[in-house]
């Protein structure tokens, strides 16, 4: 079978899934900030994993794939699991308890600032280069400016829940370095995800269980009942569906893209739906993960490079 070609350049359907990508994916934060005014973490968290592992299959079913059956893969599985899922998705979730989704967004964008460092330290393949390490220097350096001198000295539950929105961006840097196992292994990256939030409801159900004890809450509104299902079929299912259609046309560089277009869609959702301000150091410090990102990332750096150099002999002609 031949397979699809990978676009170096993105065309205009490429383009409109990455955008579709990150409505969705920065939708999440939406649909957290209203379950979480009504719903437990564990629960909000633990729904969303079961109603994903639930669709994810049924497409494999459909699509007549397996998960594999080796120890091995399960194995990969639950690491990934826990990595990629369990410990972000629940710190975000109670992060989101105590600050708002747009801010949550853009802390949580700071992901590729954790994935170069742990890169550099854990493959012999992905080492920091000098462009890359101004890249982490300016981001954080904006994380810095959001989270401000004061909120840190005052040690309250916002900025402990700001710091577990980061540890969450720090759990997927370390996701996407041990995720990079599943390709040499030959699991299909569709396996991969279904594999991973089914591992993920078996450990997150039972907690939820015992913890929440979800029985003995109260019914929730309309609202929250919708946005924990868009949390497991639109977020989690859906957007893993349109995630590896990209990655298959477009590649995992342009993919990657949609780590700048996610906090604008949560903010713009925060803001309209929610009804969410931003604090003119929060616009400033995003604003800097931003240019850490366009660092890390290298293509618009790149560009320039090659737009100067090719107006040099023409300004030397001119002396």
């Amino acid at each position: 079978m031949t397979q699809a070609p990978v676009h170096k350049t993105m065309t205009a359907s490429d383009w409109a899934l990455l955008i579709a990508l990150s409505v969705v994916w920065g939708g999440s934060f939406l649909f957290v900030g209203v379950a979480v005014k009504e719903l437990p973490p564990l629960t909000i968290v633990a729904s969303r994993v079961v109603m994903g592992a639930l669709a994810l299959l049924a497409v494999l079913y459909v699509m007549s794939l397996q998960l594999p059956r080796t120890r091995q893969a399960w194995g990969a599985f639950l690491g990934m699991s826990i990595l990629n899922n369990v410990i972000p998705f629940t710190l975000i979730v109670w992060g989101q308890s105590h600050i708002a989704s747009g801010l949550a967004s853009i802390l949580n964008a700071t992901t590729p600032l954790f994935t170069v460092i742990v890169a550099h330290y854990l493959t012999d393949d992905e080492h920091l280069t000098a462009q890359k390490f101004s890249g982490v220097i300016v981001g954080f350096a904006g994380v810095a400016v959001m989270i401000g001198a004061a909120a840190m000295a005052a040690w309250d539950a916002g900025i402990l829940a700001q710091l577990a929105v980061l540890g969450a961006a720090l759990s997927y840097g370390f996701s996407g370095v041990f995720g990079r196992r599943f390709k040499t292994m030959g699991i299909p990256p569709l396996a991969t995800a279904a594999g991973q939030v089914t591992v993920s409801s078996a450990l997150l159900l039972p907690v939820a269980l015992i913890v929440d004890r979800p029985w003995t809450l109260g019914v929730p509104s309309t609202g929250a009942l919708l946005s924990m299902a868009a949390l497991g079929l639109v977020s989690t299912a859906f957007a893993y569906l349109i995630f590896f259609r990209l990655l298959a046309r477009a590649g995992a560089t342009n993919v990657g893209l949609v780590t700048f277009l996610i906090p604008v869609s949560a903010i713009l959702l925060g803001v309209l739906v929610l009804g969410e301000t931003l604090a003119p150091r929060h616009v400033a410090g995003m604003a800097l993960i931003a240019a850490g990102l366009v660092l890390i990332d290298g293509r618009l750096v790149s560009r320039l490079k090659g737009f100067l150099s090719a107006k040099e002999p023409a300004t030397r002609g001119n002396g």
